[in-house]
């Protein structure tokens, strides 16, 4: 089945909104943890039958940061399965063993409680020499805070960036002097000598050219948690659902949307192989929609 896939254009990237674990747990009359931990053993299945393909990025939307509003004890059973499937994937023999995966947490870290946080670091610093394929895990992720932390970060870039070039020009001239009573926790600054007063945060006017220099869409995307992977190809949501949830609203701006029936913990190769047929009949549309934006 993956000779005859192979024939057309494979996805590079993949993500999967594993969406249906409570209600296959309540379909079969199982407690909630459960329910989750059938979704974490599909989830290594799904992944085997992606690598096995061709596909070399595999993104899963494993735990938002909204989830963390879920009662405690549906919360802690969930970190608790993250800590136990995070050792199982360093085992030898594993899916990340086997197939070369480097392993990825995706998110806001900082959020996680402090063993799960360390174990997801010791994992990406073990894995750090494959490259093989990639298994990246959003953990305490939401597309908005994504974004937002990406303004973040390229808007102190900016700044930084502009008072770099401004401490060199008065070293090479020695004309002028560091204006220090402007400054505050921000970075700001009014340097009456120079003109260049910041007026906007990420928003900078070049004196040596005249021009504004401000936060692009290239300095984002280089800030994004995703900036590790390429852009996505195909997007899978299990149990029929069309929403997005929060997940990967940047980048999903040109990857169509596949959302077979199945609950996640029931989602197959079958559903894998459709969606990648689907993925094939358009890719000449989408390549050209890609072109033409």
């Amino acid at each position: 089945m993956f000779g005859v896939l192979s024939v057309g254009p494979i996805p590079t990237h993949v993500a999967f909104i594993m969406d249906g674990n409570r209600r296959y747990a309540k379909k079969y009359k199982l407690d909630k943890c459960d329910g989750h931990r059938a979704g974490f053993m599909n989830l290594i299945a799904v992944v085997s039958y992606c690598f096995e393909m061709g596909v070399k990025y595999v993104t899963a939307y494993a735990f938002s940061i909204d989830n963390f509003k879920r009662r405690p004890d549906e919360v802690k059973c969930l970190m608790d399965l993250m800590l136990e499937k995070i050792d199982e994937l360093l085992k030898e023999g594993s899916t990340v063993d086997r197939y070369g995966v480097r392993l990825l947490f995706i998110g806001n870290l900082s959020l996680l409680p402090d063993n799960v946080q360390s174990a997801a670091e010791k994992a990406m610093k073990i894995t750090a020499c494959h490259n093989k394929a990639f298994l990246l895990i959003c953990i305490a992720y939401t597309s908005t805070d994504e974004i937002a932390h990406a303004i973040e970060l390229s808007c102190k870039d900016k700044i930084q960036e502009v008072i770099n070039e401004d401490s060199g020009h008065v070293t090479d001239e020695g004309k002028k002097e560091k204006e220090t009573k402007g400054m505050d926790e921000g970075g700001d600054r009014d340097s009456g000598d120079s003109g260049s007063t910041i007026t906007t945060v990420g928003e900078q006017e070049d004196t040596s050219t005249g021009e504004t220099r401000a936060v692009t869409v290239a300095d984002l995307e280089r800030n994004m948690y995703m900036a590790v992977a390429p852009g996505l190809d195909v997007m899978i949501r299990s149990s029929g659902e069309t929403r997005l949830s929060n997940f990967l609203l940047w980048q999903t701006w040109g990857s169509p949307l596949y959302a077979p029936r199945a609950l996640w913990p029931e989602l197959g190769l079958l559903d894998l192989v459709w969606a990648v047929v689907k993925y094939q009949r358009s890719y000449s549309y989408l390549q050209k929609q890609m072109k033409m934006s």
